[in-house]
Parts: structure tokens; C-alpha cells; sequence
């Protein structure tokens, strides 16, 4: 094979769509801090006991691992920097009231999650320790919807669900795990006649109220129609109402998902995902999980998102490059001055190697700096 070659599912990015991806980054990065996020950095690689929480197999089969040279311990490369930023707020920062944190950085996954998907997504996301109520699930869920717009995606909506719910109506019955595994698989691919063969196994109150949740789908009258079929169950009651709440202060188009199970597994709370029309993955996914620093040892409330930059780009209009200015080569300190002035304003100089006068790559020109009576002055390109 050549050596140009790259893996399945492994891409490199070009000047044109690179820039572009910066410029996201760099926008929902911008937008973040507007909300009070302190950027962090971690690690691409640590150890699988801070990577990977929990016993989580999907997670564990999603994670390239290997051995340290140092230590001879397992290393794994993150596929989720949610449980990074947790363990930064346990146990680097260790402060007492609310933290924000957000973050921008490619994770590695040992499979595509879809057959066009990369291996290697760009992940954006920020998140909330330390308040308990909906309000910090309101500030993630506001953030989320602002980086969005902010990247100029207008045709977008909020489905919003809750992870109590099943828990809930589970709670008292002993399912065993081929039951559990059954119950899961039917929620997630809607798929209401195998929901009614399990219930065959089941409580018949239980059987009837997972035959109502497959079908919990659809507008903000699902809240409505929900509260009726799950009556006898106080935490889903206060589950709804938590929706709702949310709901009301979206400030943008929401759909009920009531039976939504995608995403990870460590959520504990209101969850929302964000679609564009017609798509079928979600672009965002976020909500609360409360658990996830327990691991660490510093069980703290959190809620956040995380989106895919390199997703995102994708759903938007190239945008054209600003023009830039053409300026010959020489050693005319007063040449080289005017340059450094107009970069200085932010503009793009790009200056012409001898012999590659009509090289300019993907930056398109519209100007030129010509020497006119001595000094160097910026006209429209091929201007008299």
C-alpha cells in the first residue's frame, strides 16, 4: 500500500475547508467565554481509569488503547473529553461553587458511528459543575443553541428527553439483564411490537407503561398525553414538569422524545439533542449527569453538550475568503513596513516569490501595493 495512504475513515483537511473549521472553533470558542466558560486543554491520551468511567463497554470497545513505555500501565486515546473536564474540576481546580468549563479537540474512535462518519471528530463542548437546579441545565441548553446561531445554522431544533424516566417506571421490578437489553433495543428503534411481546414477560401496569413510552414521541403534547398514561409515577410526573420548564424557555423550535435512549450512558437528567431538518444524527447532544465525577471521587452536579466541529462545517455554505492584497517581493525596507502595517490592520498580504509571480494559492487578490511617487500604496489590482 502507498504511504500516502491514509486509514478507513481518516482524513486529511485542506487550506480551503481547514480554514473554515478554524473559524467555527474559534467562533463557538468566542461564544462560550461571552457565557462565562474557562477554556481547558487536556490530554489526548491518559490513563483508561480516567478515560473511560464506569464500566461502559461500548465506550471501552470505541477506545484505542496501548501500553506506556514509562509505567507499562494502559493508555487510551480519549473518545470524550467529558469525563477529562471532570476530573479537571475535582481534582485540579477543587473549587467549592459553580465552575464553567469548555473545550476544543480532536477525540479518536476505534469505529466510524456511521459509514461516512470520521474517526477522528473534532469535539466542542462546555460544561457546568456545581448548581442543581434547572437553571444550569437552561445556561448549557441557551449555549448550545447560541453557538449554533452564532455559526449563522438557522434550520435547527431541540429534542428535548429525560433519563429518570425509565428508571422510574423500572424501579421495584427485577428485570433480568436479557430483559433490560430488550427493553433498551425496543425504546431506541421505536419499535412498538416488540415492546408489546416483552410486556408478555412483565407486570402488566409495567408492560402498559413501556407500551406508552415507545410512543412518547412527537410534539410538546406529548408532555400533555405523558402525565395522563404515567399518573401513578410521582418522578416521572416531576420529570415532565422539568421538560416543560425547559421547553418554555427555549427560545427555539423543541420536539418530545420521551423514549430517547441514544447518546451516553452516564446521563441522569433532562437531555436534550439538536437536529437539522431531514438528518437523522443528532449535531448536538447534552444534558445532566450528575454521576460522573464520582469516579474521581468528587460527585459534583454537572450539565454540558459537546458538538462536532467537522460535522458542522459540513451543514454550512462555503464561505468565500476575504480578498486579499498582492505585494512583490523586495527588500525595500519601506515595502516591507507597509506590509507589516496593513497585516498589523488584518488584512492578508500575500507577497509574490521571484518567480512564482502568479502563484497565490487559495487566497484570491484584489489589490496590489505599487510604489507611486516613492511610496508604496494599495490600489485595486490591475488598476492604471
Amino acid at each position: 500500500m502507498a504511504a500516502w495512504v491514509l486509514p478507513d475513515h481518516i482524513a486529511d483537511i485542506l487550506p480551503s475547508e481547514a480554514r473554515h473549521i478554524e473559524e467555527l472553533r474559534r467562533l463557538c470558542l468566542d461564544t462560550a467565554r461571552g457565557f462565562g466558560y474557562e477554556l481547558v486543554m487536556p490530554p489526548l491520551l491518559e490513563h483508561t481509569e480516567s478515560l473511560l468511567p464506569g464500566s461502559n463497554s461500548a465506550q471501552d470497545l470505541q477506545t484505542f488503547k496501548m501500553v506506556d513505555q514509562l509505567s507499562g500501565r494502559t493508555l487510551g486515546l480519549r473518545i470524550d473529553t467529558t469525563p477529562q473536564t471532570a476530573r479537571i474540576d475535582a481534582h485540579l481546580l477543587n473549587r467549592q461553587g459553580v465552575t464553567r468549563l469548555c473545550y476544543c479537540g480532536p477525540v479518536v474512535h476505534t469505529l466510524p458511528a456511521s459509514p461516512y462518519a470520521t474517526r477522528e471528530p473534532l469535539q466542542m463542548g462546555a460544561e457546568i459543575y456545581g448548581h442543581d437546579g434547572l437553571e444550569a441545565d437552561l445556561e448549557i441548553l441557551q449555549l448550545a443553541t447560541q453557538s449554533l446561531r452564532a455559526s449563522h445554522l438557522t434550520e435547527f431544533y431541540v429534542d428535548l428527553s429525560h433519563a429518570r424516566i425509565l428508571p422510574a417506571l423500572l424501579a421495584g421490578h427485577a428485570l433480568t439483564e436479557a430483559q433490560l437489553q430488550s427493553v433498551t433495543q425496543a425504546l431506541t428503534h421505536k419499535n412498538i411490537s416488540a415492546m408489546r411481546e416483552l410486556g408478555k414477560q412483565l407486570p402488566s401496569n409495567l408492560a402498559q407503561a413501556l407500551l406508552a413510552l415507545v410512543q412518547m414521541y412527537g410534539g410538546l403534547e406529548v408532555l400533555t398525553h405523558a402525565k395522563t398514561e404515567f399518573a401513578a409515577w410521582p418522578q416521572v410526573l416531576k420529570a415532565l414538569d422539568e421538560l416543560a420548564w425547559l421547553a418554555g424557555h427555549a427560545n427555539q423550535a423543541v420536539s418530545i422524545d420521551l423514549a430517547d435512549l441514544r447518546g451516553y450512558a452516564y446521563y441522569s437528567g433532562p437531555r436534550f439533542s439538536m437536529f437539522v431538518p431531514d438528518t437523522s444524527d443528532a449535531l448536538v447532544r447534552g444534558g445532566r449527569y450528575d454521576e460522573i465525577g464520582a469516579v474521581f471521587g468528587r460527585k459534583r452536579s454537572a450539565v454540558g453538550f459537546s458538538l462536532d466541529i467537522k460535522v458542522l462545517v459540513g451543514l454550512l455554505p462555503h464561505p468565500q475568503p476575504q480578498a486579499a492584497i498582492r505585494a512583490p517581493w523586495s527588500e525595500d525596507p519601506k515595502l516591507t513596513q507597509a506590509i507589516a502595517q496593513l497585516r498589523a490592520q488584518g488584512h492578508t498580504v500575500v507577497c509574490l516569490l521571484p518567480g512564482h509571480e502568479s502563484v497565490v494559492d487559495e487566497f484570491h487578490c484584489d489589490r496590489e501595493l505599487t510604489q507611486h511617487q516613492g511610496a508604496w500604496t494599495v490600489r485595486p489590482l490591475h488598476s492604471n
